[in-house]
């Protein structure tokens, strides 16, 4: 059974990798922007309780899964059912060019060019990482990484290959 975790900043490649590894081990795959947030503009974050009903229903009904996400408060709900956790530390450089090169994500923008108009926000946001304190900052993402008792992996450049 593969029950995995990655976490890291914006832009660190958390979705491609998960992508890379759903299809490698036939895990099912759950991004946690599509349970975290609610439907409206501007955003607003669900209740945790509201989103972790949606990752608890996500877990039981599969016996194998990659979960990927930058939300340390939904993240710690996930870890105990983990077998493995991977912790994207790159460079925020790296999280920079990564963002500005990723491909349209349609579950999360309407069109390419509303995600490249958001672009100027993300990069501000991923330059923040070090510095932030919430639940989406590195501090947070160490915290998470240093308590886990399982298998762990933190990576610090670009995964090529799985």
């Amino acid at each position: 059974m593969s029950t995995i975790v990655i976490f890291g900043n914006s832009g660190s490649g958390k979705s491609s990798l998960a992508k890379k590894l759903a299809k490698k081990y036939q895990l099912a795959h759950l991004d946690l922007d599509t349970v975290a947030w609610q439907p409206i503009m501007p955003p607003e974050r669900k209740a945790i309780e509201e989103s972790e009903n949606q990752i608890i229903e996500f877990i039981e009904s599969r016996p194998n899964w990659v979960i990927e996400g930058c939300y340390s408060d939904l993240l710690k709900l996930v870890m105990p059912k983990a077998s493995e956790i991977i912790f994207l530390n790159l460079p925020i450089s790296e999280c920079i060019d990564n963002a500005r090169n990723r491909p349209w994500e349609p579950h999360k923008y309407e069109s390419k060019a509303a995600q490249d108009a958001n672009l100027d926000m993300l990069i501000s946001w991923i330059t923040d990482y070090n510095n932030r304190t919430d639940t989406f900052s590195k501090v947070a993402h160490e915290k998470l990484y240093r308590d886990f008792n399982g298998k762990k992996t933190e990576l610090v450049a670009n995964v090529s290959d799985v």
